[in-house]
This record gives C-alpha cells, sequence and structure tokens, in this order.
C-alpha cells in the first residue's frame, strides 16, 4: 500500500490591532512527490503538488487556490552549479508569464525577473541586479519596479563563527524621491536560538526570536511596532513549525 508521509505541520497565528489571523498548514511526501496544504481562517485553501527530478535537475510545482482557482499557476524550476531558471504561468485564461534567470560563478552572481501581461502584451515587471558573496560579507545591488526603485544592501559577520551579523539596507523610489534606511543585527545565542531585529527611518522596530525545539522544528516569534506613533497597536506573531 502507497502512503504519503507527513513531513511537517505548521501553526501561524497574528495579530494585527484587536484582530487575530491563524493558519494550519502540512506536507506530505511519496517518493518524488510533495504535497503542501494550507487552510487559514478567511476558509481559502491552497495545493501545492511538487513533483523532483521530473527531468535531470528539473522540478514542476503546481499550484491551486480555492475558492479562488485562478489564482492557482504551473512553474518550472531549473538547477544548475552556475545557473538557475525558473518560468511560470497563471491558470487564468489570460495568465501573466513570470520568468526569472540568475548566472555566476561561485561567490558571484547576475540575475534579473520579469512578467509578461499575455492579455495586454505588456510587461507587468523587470527586475535586475547582481550580489557578491565572501565568507565574512554578503552585498548585492537591485533595479526594481521597473527600473522606479534602487535597493543596496549588505550583511557583514562580525566574527569567524558568524554568530552576530550587521545589516544594513538603502531603498530610493526615484519617482517620488522617497528613501528608506534601514539596519539590523543578528546574533545567535546558541546552535538552538536566534535573534533579529531592524529598526529603519520611518520609526519601524521589528524584533524576532526563533528557537529549534527539536531537529527541524522552529518556533518563532514576532513583534513590530511604530515608535513614531505608540498609540497604534503593535503587531505579534506566532509560528510553530513541527517536522517529525
Amino acid at each position: 500500500m502507497n502512503l504519503y508521509i507527513v513531513q511537517a505541520v505548521t501553526s501561524t497565528a497574528v495579530k494585527k490591532g484587536g484582530l487575530y489571523s491563524l493558519d494550519v498548514a502540512s506536507a506530505y511526501k511519496y517518493k518524488n512527490n510533495l504535497v503542501d496544504v494550507k487552510v487559514d481562517t478567511e476558509s481559502n485553501i491552497s495545493t501545492t503538488l511538487t513533483v523532483l527530478d521530473v527531468l535531470p535537475s528539473t522540478k514542476l510545482v503546481t499550484s491551486i487556490k480555492f475558492p479562488d482557482y485562478n489564482a492557482g499557476k504551473v512553474e518550472v524550476q531549473y538547477f544548475h552549479d552556475h545557473a538557475t531558471f525558473a518560468a511560470a504561468v497563471g491558470m487564468k485564461p489570460s495568465p501573466v508569464v513570470d520568468f526569472s534567470l540568475v548566472v555566476g560563478p561561485k561567490g558571484l552572481a547576475f540575475g534579473g525577473e520579469a512578467g509578461f501581461d499575455t492579455s495586454s502584451g505588456k510587461f507587468t515587471k523587470y527586475t535586475g541586479g547582481f550580489s557578491v558573496t565572501k565568507p565574512d560579507f554578503h552585498a548585492s545591488a537591485i533595479l526594481a519596479d521597473k527600473g522606479d526603485t534602487i535597493k543596496v544592501s549588505g550583511v557583514y559577520h562580525l566574527d569567524e563563527k558568524q554568530k552576530a551579523s550587521a545589516v544594513a539596507e538603502f531603498t530610493r523610489k526615484l519617482s517620488t524621491n522617497e528613501n528608506t534606511l534601514t539596519v539590523g543585527g543578528l546574533y545567535t545565542v546558541d546552535p538552538q536560538t536566534a535573534v533579529k531585529a531592524r529598526l529603519n527611518n520611518t520609526g519601524k522596530l521589528a524584533a524576532l526570536l526563533q528557537h529549534e525545539v527539536k531537529p527541524k522544528s522552529l518556533l518563532t516569534i514576532s513583534g513590530e511596532f511604530d515608535t513614531k506613533a505608540l498609540d497604534r497597536a503593535p503587531k505579534f506573531g506566532l509560528s510553530l513549525a513541527l517536522k517529525p
């Protein structure tokens, strides 16, 4: 008898103001097939079927959402040591086709993505960028939103074991001359526990605590509030991902 094996069960709760949203997700595996099912408090059901190695180094991903079945899509992903390619097409009558490509040797990557609306014959998005990765830092620059947004970010590891890291990101929106600077940090308390925090120039402060309760099973607690509007209710989140 062929049975699907339960790989993980995840529950996520988020509080925004006085409202709670909750979703429950489960993952199943059978041979080269993976099935993910997610149900939320608004009675939305999302199902994703992944077929691994449908061709060498290639996988096929099909996602369906109920009751909005038009939100489904079919995606093909190809992975190589120095290149990755993905193409996705929606299930509605005149779908949007998305595709992306990343190439480069070890430590250096160039990539881009684009979306094309078959009904209007126009591009809905296009993005390009590059990244550099070294043992003690990672840096990237991205031109997004059809060339309207520039993002430059970097991560610097403060010690050889990478227990503590500093992060910074600068974003500029050319059409509005709006700049956003975000700084943050990551500290690994022990092999099972990590703490993250970030603050941007608009005054939004966020923090996250992640703990591995057992191998591959994570408990995540997060929060965010606006330091310039303390009268607003903060956001809280709780996630528990269990894997057998």
